[in-house]
Order: C-alpha cells, then sequence, then structure tokens
C-alpha cells in the first residue's frame, strides 16, 4: 500500500509504557554510583538507604506521621496480597472491580483465601461501580486508578470517615499522581515502577493506626508464607517500616527510587508531580475531542484517568469489524508506531478492550505527547488503508 506522509517531529523519547514507566528526565545509570552495592542490606548503609527511601516518600507523598510506611517483596501485588492476608476476614468485605487488577483480588479473596460473607461490585470495562452501593461496615477492597481501563475514583469523597471496616486500596498508579485522601485510607499498595519510573520487584505497603490495630487484634485462620508476616509476638513488626526488609531488596534499585523522590521534591513535590501528569493529560484528551476516530474508554470524564489513558477505537469502518479483526487492527497501529520508534508498548492490555494505552504519568515530557498525537493520526489512516 501507498503509506500517507509521516508527520514532521518526533518524539524525543518514545517510552510511553503503562509499566515499567519511562525514567525520569535527565536520567542516566552514572546518577545511581552512590548505591550501596556489593554490602548487605542489614548493614548500618544499607539500612540507612531503605530508611532514607521510606523518609522520602513520606515527605514526597504527604503520609502522615502516624502511618507506618513498609518496603515489601513482590511489587504492588506483593504489597497487596499482603494486605489482604493479613488483615481480610475478620469481617464481611465489599470487593470492588472494574478492570483487571480488581478481578485478581476478587480471585484471590474467592478461590485463594476463600472468604466468605463478601459482596462483589464489579461493572465493565470504562465505568465505575455505583460507589453508593459500598457497605462500610464492611472492610473494603479497591483500585484507586485501574490501569488497564483507565477509569479512577475522582476522589475519596464516597468513603464516610465514621466508617467501622478498613478500606484497602491499590494505589499503584495513583500514588505521586492523584490527590490521595489519607484519612480515608487504611491501607495504600503501589510500586516504584509507576509514576516515578522506578525499577519493578519492590512494593510499599501503608498502614494507618487503624490497620496497625487490626494487625495486633486478629489472627487469620490461614498460615502466612514468611515474606508476608507483618506481626511478631502479636505485636507490628516495626523494624520492617524503618526499612528492615523482610526479604533481600535490590539495593540498586532503592538507590533509583531515591533518586525519582529528589528529583520529585526538585520541581515542586506532589504539587509539581500532579502538574505535569494533568498537563501530560490534558495533550492526549485535546487530541481526542479534535479526532472523530477514538475516545477515551471511560465513559465519565470525571472518573478518566491521567496517568494510564486508555482510548479506544470508534470509528464506524472500524467497528463494523469483527472483534477479533478490531484487535488486529489496533495491534496493527501499534506496530507501525513501535517500527517508526515514535512509541513503544502502547497497546491495550491484554484483558482490556482492544485500543490504545498511554501512559501520561509525570516522567514523561508533556512536549514527547504533543510530538507523538500526529503520529496516531497517521498509523489510523495508514492502517485504515488496509481495510477499504
Amino acid at each position: 500500500m501507498n503509506m500517507i506522509p509521516q508527520p514532521v517531529s518526533r518524539p524525543a523519547n518514545s517510552r510511553f509504557s503503562s509499566g515499567p514507566c519511562t525514567k525520569r528526565p535527565g536520567w542516566s545509570l552514572q546518577k545511581l554510583e552512590n548505591a550501596s552495592l556489593g554490602r548487605s542490606h542489614r548493614a548500618k548503609e544499607g539500612k540507612a538507604k531503605l530508611k532514607l527511601a521510606i523518609d522520602l516518600t513520606r515527605e514526597v507523598l504527604q503520609v502522615p506521621d502516624d502511618y507506618h510506611i513498609g518496603i515489601v517483596p513482590a511489587s504492588d501485588t506483593g504489597a497487596m496480597e499482603m494486605a489482604m492476608w493479613n488483615l481480610l476476614g475478620a469481617r464481611g468485605i465489599d470487593m470492588l472491580a472494574w478492570e483487571s487488577f480488581g478481578e485478581g483480588w476478587i480471585t484471590d479473596a474467592v478461590k485463594q483465601l476463600k472468604l466468605e460473607n463478601m459482596r462483589l461490585l464489579r461493572t465493565d470495562y470504562g465505568h465505575l461501580p455505583d460507589l453508593r452501593e459500598i457497605n462500610f461496615d464492611n472492610d473494603v477492597v479497591f483500585t484507586w486508578n485501574g490501569t488497564t481501563s483507565g477509569v479512577r475514583v475522582p476522589n475519596a469523597d464516597f468513603i464516610p470517615d465514621d466508617r467501622a471496616g478498613l478500606t484497602i486500596c491499590d494505589a499503584t498508579s495513583a500514588a505521586f499522581a492523584q490527590d490521595l485522601d489519607f484519612a480515608k485510607l487504611d491501607v495504600v499498595t503501589f510500586s516504584w515502577q509507576k509514576v516515578l519510573g522506578g525499577e519493578g520487584a519492590h512494593g510499599m505497603l501503608i498502614l494507618s493506626p487503624r490497620a496497625v490495630e487490626r494487625l495486633e487484634s486478629y489472627t487469620p485462620a490461614w498460615p502466612l508464607p514468611k515474606i508476608f508476616r507483618l506481626t511478631k509476638g502479636g505485636k507490628l513488626n516495626a523494624s520492617i517500616f524503618d526499612g528492615a526488609t523482610i526479604n533481600t531488596p535490590s539495593m540498586l534499585c532503592v538507590e533509583d527510587y531515591i533518586d525519582a523522590l529528589v528529583w520529585s521534591k526538585q520541581i515542586g513535590g506532589l504539587k509539581g508531580l500532579m502538574k505535569r501528569v494533568d498537563e501530560n493529560f490534558a495533550v492526549i484528551d485535546r487530541f481526542v475531542s479534535e479526532t472523530p476516530w477514538i475516545e477515551n474508554l471511560a465513559i465519565d470524564p470525571s472518573t478518566r484517568s491521567n496517568t494510564s489513558v486508555c482510548l479506544s477505537i470508534t470509528d464506524e469502518r472500524v467497528a463494523a469489524l469483527e472483534a477479533d479483526e478490531q484487535a488486529a487492527f489496533a495491534k496493527g497501529m501499534v506496530q507501525l508506531l513501535e517500527k517508526e520508534n515514535v512509541a513503544l508498548d502502547i497497546g491495550s492490555y491484554r484483558d482490556a478492550p482492544s485500543g490504545l494505552r498511554i501512559w501520561a504519568g509525570a516522567t514523561v515530557e508533556t512536549s514527547d505527547l504533543f510530538a507523538l498525537m500526529p503520529w496516531l493520526d497517521w498509523a489510523f489512516n495508514n492502517q485504515l488503508a488496509t481495510i477499504a
């Protein structure tokens, strides 16, 4: 086929993956020269680095002083499962799901923990469940920002101050980009590889005083693997939250996370990070509003993620195709963009409706998103020529 002419400008950085996400502007391996390598993470130097990572997390994310912050294994998944295995089962549970990871937590609760007295509040991709239906006498498990659907809760106003149960929040693509109201959240989890562009395999677990009280007053009916154990002698193992990790962390990854946190402070802390993200999202949102063949997967504008922006190809010629052909059309666009090295890893998540997913987190430069938008038109029109 005859290819449509290409746009003149190209993104300087073509990495728009939703995780692991691109590194911060100005990053290089040389920035990690002070990493505590070849030393025990339990030596004085290693413990100081881990404590610094925790302290900077508290400062940048504005975590209350009486909340505990710990570095745990296995990324956000490990942190969430650690919370669920330790805390759930003491009372009824409301579990919310509007995308893949929320469904994963339901699978764990139903098939692995085999919990009873559970309410499942589900809805389709692109929507939120009715938050008014949540029973906060129960423990509540939810994702703040659905990475695979581009749908987020708009704020924490739906959570009452006088709730009886705990709120357990997977905030992995929201932390550092959206305004988490910690007074409404008893457990918050996230990983380093999202908004700050850190490395994988490490998770963060943040516990409120209410969550600690549950840990110290409730013993689950099931055995806990060593890497899940948060208590010692019936009390919170406070050393975990001072940097004494349960397993051996990568000190190179720790240094990289510290570097990202220091950069965050240099650009204005949490407000600076959120401003960058909102400006990035605005570029994509403006393109979508002006372009007839594409729409946000999130239906309600108030619930649209400003980090993991999920887009549907709504052109009537593509919509007339069979589902597998629609998926192939989107995949073809992604391959064209990757071949030109203007956008890498922007296909929709494997369990999500076919389309595009563009990361707009704080480590992405707004200028790169401006440069990318004409290329989306280019890829669409070239791919459309294959079905004409």
